[in-house]
């Protein structure tokens, strides 16, 4: 049995869930998203909540069962609320710039790296004075904002040895000692 599968996901106010057939759309204040499901799954929207469930019990309905119903529930806090991932950029003279929805990287190659960000996601860089420069993602569609947070982290992704690359904020990385005299 899929213990996140059998769990049901409650509906908050302002957001709407339709079913046709093996499409799910939920539309809330941040925006709309649908996913196609297969036919092992069935959705179906009682009262405020939605309930997701599997006509047999192999090992790949059953997983199906509890990955469906994950996207949903993610699909619902999204348009509701949001989800929002922040990477910081540790070593000396990496930058981040954004204009609208460009992001300018300078991660101490020969060139800036420029990269166009899809609409959906919403680009802030925070740069202090004495502190690593911030680079905070916001979208109501997770799937997205963790590729192009991963895109942006490939650029440059952190060393074991001084700790040097992009990061994600609260990331703990595993440090090696280098060499000893």
């Amino acid at each position: 049995m899929s213990r996140i599968g059998k769990n049901p996901i409650a509906i908050p106010a302002g957001v709407t869930v339709e079913v046709n057939g093996a499409v799910v759309t939920v539309k809330g204040k941040l925006g709309q998203l649908s996913q196609e499901f297969t036919n092992n799954v069935t959705v179906t929207v009682e009262e405020n909540q939605v309930l997701v469930s599997r006509a047999a019990d192999s090992k790949e309905e059953r997983a199906q069962h509890g990955l469906f119903r994950a996207l949903i529930n993610n699909m619902i806090t999204g348009v509701s609320t949001g989800f929002t991932k922040e990477l910081e950029f540790v070593g000396v003279g990496y930058r981040a710039a954004n204009q609208g929805n460009k992001l300018d990287l300078a991660l101490g190659y020969s060139h800036n790296i420029v990269l166009e960000v899809a609409p959906e996601v919403i680009v802030e860089t925070i740069s202090e004075k004495g502190k690593n420069p911030i680079v905070k993602l916001t979208s109501y569609d997770k799937q997205l904002l963790g590729q192009v947070a991963a895109k942006i982290r490939s650029f440059r992704k952190p060393e074991p040895y001084k700790g040097k690359g992009i990061k994600f904020v609260g990331e703990v990385l595993r440090r090696k000692a280098g060499k000893s005299a």
